[in-house]
């Protein structure tokens, strides 16, 4: 059972009160209710920050690289704010297989548009091929050891004041139980995490894999489109919910507004943005390795860290975890897939993505976090010990900076994942049989390609 607030409960105890909310309702009802102007002003902050890159982009200025990163790295996060906010309003009209396939690309747009365009350009330029594999390895690594902590530790702690109301059980603070829906993502979190060990045996990522995990999260978005609807409607909030509040031909016109003038954004700026990344570094005497691995992926990933960690305020730690696993099925399934593709059609002759030493021992360093990842949630279950070690294992990545140390640290890894699988060894068939059985579970994959 995911942890989740109490919602009050009641009705107005007397005719009057009970008139008035009638004639509220109708009022409403017959009118439709209007975004309010905090909504519109979140929307008008983003487009203020987005602004100086299209000046910028049209005018074809580039005065510094460290003016170019603020300018165009501000414009990438706002228009991934719109893109965030719109997709989780498209949710009121868009259902089935048809909404997975949608919100998923809408949801990595921001991140994949850096991360293809460094792909493509290392076709011609040999030089950007370590970025491509730099941004993607950061990206993967900072959702599962800094995301994943954040909203179980969130979520236990908003769990820990209803504990202490007697509203909910003792062990509520302790762990953070999945819906049993979410064995499907996992298991094919799972196979994929099996499957990128291949990637550093290889050396590269050839076309031919490329197209294998290109065909998995197309098999991934298909079992999500037969796991049937329950039919609750997930009650959206703050910006989203406002707009989804809207009459349905307003609503729909604000929503496409937003995918449009946020695609456009993020599609301009993705190029100044990753150049500018490679730029500043030789500027600020910083490994480019290093800020394009880190830097990139943080103003990719916030709108999605914010959204997660506002679900697991709200009380719903289930969900927000359910997001940031699904998130991880698609960047090692159409992301990785579609770098080698990019990268041959930017020029590259190789038959894929070529890897040299320092990004196959990233790939490894990756690969056995995933798996380790897996094994803290293979029983549907979060524990806070499993979180904390996380991170902890995250942070020690910085200080590990040498070839031999990042191999220990990814044998550190499979060890404590044999360890914890052992123990939760009764969950790992189910769990690996998932992807391959008729969903039956209700509600398996709401929004879970985003």
């Amino acid at each position: 059972m995911t942890n989740t607030l109490p919602t009050p409960t009641g009705a107005p105890d007397s005719a009057p009160a009970a008139a008035a909310s009638a004639s509220v309702a109708a009022s409403a009802s017959a009118s439709g209710p209007r975004m309010g102007a905090s909504a519109w002003g979140r929307i008008a902050v983003c487009v203020v920050l987005a602004l100086p890159a299209v000046v910028f982009r049209v005018g074809g200025l580039a005065p510094n690289p460290l003016v170019d990163l603020l300018v165009f790295g501000g414009a990438v996060v706002a228009a991934s704010f719109l893109l965030a906010r719109a997709a989780e309003a498209a949710q009121k009209d868009i259902a089935g297989a048809l909404a997975i396939a949608i919100l998923a690309l809408i949801a990595v747009l921001p991140e994949y548009a850096v991360d293809l365009y460094y792909a493509f350009r290392s076709g011609s330029d040999p030089a950007y091929e370590q970025f491509a594999a730099a941004n993607m390895t950061g990206s993967n690594r900072l959702l599962l050891g800094f995301g994943w902590p954040l909203v179980v530790v969130i979520s236990l702690l908003v769990a820990r004041r209803f504990v202490r109301a007697g509203s909910m059980p003792p062990i509520a603070a302790k762990v953070l139980e999945l819906e049993r829906s979410a064995r499907l993502d996992v298991g094919f979190l799972a196979l994929l995490a099996l499957v990128a060990f291949l990637i550093p045996l290889m050396g590269s990522i050839p076309m031919w894999f490329g197209f294998v995990l290109l065909a998995a999260f197309v098999w991934y978005l298909w079992r999500a489109s037969k796991v049937p609807d329950d039919g609750d409607d997930e009650e959206l909030v703050g910006m989203a919910g406002n707009i989804a509040s809207m009459p349905q031909r307003a609503r729909r016109w604000i929503i496409v507004g937003l995918f449009v003038v946020a695609a456009a954004v993020i599609l301009s700026a993705a190029e100044p943005f990753a150049d500018a990344l490679v730029q500043s570094g030789s500027t600020l005497g910083i490994d480019s390795y290093f800020l394009v691995q880190w830097l990139a992926p943080l103003a990719t990933e916030a709108p999605e860290f914010i959204v997660a960690a506002l679900f697991a305020l709200r009380g719903m730690g289930g969900a927000a975890i359910g997001t940031l696993i699904a998130s991880k099925v698609n960047q090692w399934s159409l992301l990785v897939g579609s770098l080698p593709i990019a990268h041959v059609l930017g020029g590259g002759t190789t038959g894929g993505l070529p890897l040299d030493g320092r990004q196959v021992e990233e790939f490894m360093l990756t690969a056995s976090q995933t798996v380790l990842g897996v094994a803290i949630i293979i029983a549907l279950r979060f524990h806070r010990w499993s979180a904390i070690a996380l991170a902890a294992l995250f942070a020690v990545q910085f200080f590990v900076t040498g070839t031999d140390g990042r191999w220990v640290l990814s044998a550190v890894h499979v060890v404590v994942a044999v360890v914890v699988l052992w123990i939760n060894r009764r969950d790992i068939l189910p769990t690996v049989a998932a992807p391959f059985r008729r969903a039956g579970a209700s509600g398996a994959f709401r929004a879970s390609a985003s």
